[in-house]
């Protein structure tokens, strides 16, 4: 069969309504380097110790649109002194159409990060070596883990509000 009209002219492509996820924008939200002790923290002769901070935020921006930003904070301390501190906030514009809000959620606390987490580690890495220290290389993240640990932790909560709740009908079935 052909894809032509009777005149010719290529027949328009059907409408896909079926569920749909894009990246529309990847873009640094916020970027920051600071060296607090230098100069003489180059002369420091001491183990370093790393304190790594990550967070998620998500923010609806339209009917089928999200934008997502990872944030990472690295604090290097050299005994009791700052060596450094890194952050970036990598963020993204994705796209999501014709699913269920628990895909949507799950999409956006597993798939939208493992896609800025590069993007993150490649401007974590630049920003310290261009700092003069020695390069770091933020390790994967196991961001299925955390979305579930967040998922058995909004379960737990619900389940403490509920309890608190039939407590505080109880009581007042009580008092009636």
């Amino acid at each position: 069969m052909s894809d032509e009209t009777s005149n010719g002219a290529a027949a328009p492509a059907p409408q896909n309504n079926g569920p749909a996820f894009s990246v529309e924008k990847i873009y640094v939200k916020d970027l920051s380097f600071e060296v607090p002790g230098a100069p003489g923290i180059f002369t420091e002769n001491v183990q370093p110790e790393l304190n790594l901070n990550l967070n998620q935020q998500v923010q609806r921006i339209g009917d089928n649109a999200f934008e997502v930003v990872l944030g990472v904070t690295l604090t290097c301390k050299a005994g009791d002194k700052t060596a450094y501190v890194a952050e970036v906030k990598q963020a993204g514009i994705f796209g999501l159409t014709g699913m269920e809000p628990q895909t949507i959620d799950g999409l956006l606390g597993t798939q939208c990060p493992n896609i800025l987490f590069p993007y993150v580690r490649q401007l974590m890495s630049d920003l310290i070596q261009a700092g003069g220290f020695p390069p770091f290389y933020l390790q994967p993240i196991n961001f299925d883990a955390l979305y579930a640990e967040t998922l058995r932790q909004r379960a737990a909560q619900a389940q403490a509000g509920d309890g608190q709740q039939l407590a505080a009908d109880t009581e007042a079935a009580g008092n009636a």
